[in-house]
């Protein structure tokens, strides 16, 4: 796992039971995701749909008082998470570890066009197999920047804080399994998230728990023998 524990502040933190949470927020809609090209670490812009579902999430988030905003500082996820710090007052700590997978060769091209020209490439990465998509990172390589600047932040948190990540989808989903200690080729069962919906992460007593994936409304506590 690269040294990364699935705990955050260590083991020890984790049974101290600090109650920590991490909301992993993707970015609003931009032009590309509508013609469904792979954007990867292309710098788009939010389209206007993509800033009003940034606003309408922003004040769900907000609801949630949280202690501190992080983002990828490509432009879809800074706007989106500016949204937020709009709400809240918050300042946003940007970092670059948070971007997309940069994937060379397939960044600008439509899904038609990537399974068109790289067929065996594109069934061996949904295989679970570590590819490197028109050149680039490998999903590993993403979280092994991204996850530590998850934990970082989360770990500068009070006790039952939140922290907000604002990044992207492949990002997320990796950080997402890196944090929960799955293995790489199991993380593409971790479903994608759509634009400016966001998975929870909570701290319990052996870790990290995944506790809404693809939320669109305010988490609610799971009533039940799995609490």
């Amino acid at each position: 796992m690269n040294g990364i524990s699935s705990s955050g502040g260590g083991a020890g933190s984790a049974r101290r039971g600090r109650g920590r949470r991490i909301v992993l927020w993707r970015h609003g809609q931009t032009a590309w995701n509508l013609e469904r090209r792979f954007q990867g670490s292309t710098d788009i812009e939010l389209t206007e749909a993509g800033v009003a579902q940034a606003r309408r999430a922003a004040r769900l988030l907000a609801s949630l008082n949280p202690d501190a905003i992080v983002a990828s500082d490509l432009k879809r996820a800074a706007a989106t998470a500016g949204e937020l710090a709009g709400v809240t007052g918050i300042d946003i700590s940007y970092d670059a570890a948070l971007r997309e997978t940069y994937a060379g060769a397939w960044q600008g091209l439509t899904h038609e066009e990537i399974i068109g020209r790289y067929g065996d490439q594109y069934a061996a990465w949904k295989r679970g197999e570590p590819v490197r998509r028109g050149g680039g990172e490998l999903e590993t390589e993403v979280a092994d920047r991204a996850a530590p600047v998850v934990l970082h932040h989360a770990d500068k948190l009070p006790d039952d804080g939140t922290l907000v990540v604002v990044s992207h989808g492949g990002t997320i989903r990796t950080t997402i399994g890196r944090l929960l200690g799955l293995e790489s080729q199991h993380w593409e069962s971790l479903g994608g998230l759509t634009n400016c919906c966001w998975s929870v992460l909570g701290e319990g007593a052996r870790g990290w728990r995944l506790l809404e994936h693809n939320a669109g409304t305010l988490p609610e506590p799971v009533l039940g023998d799995d609490t």
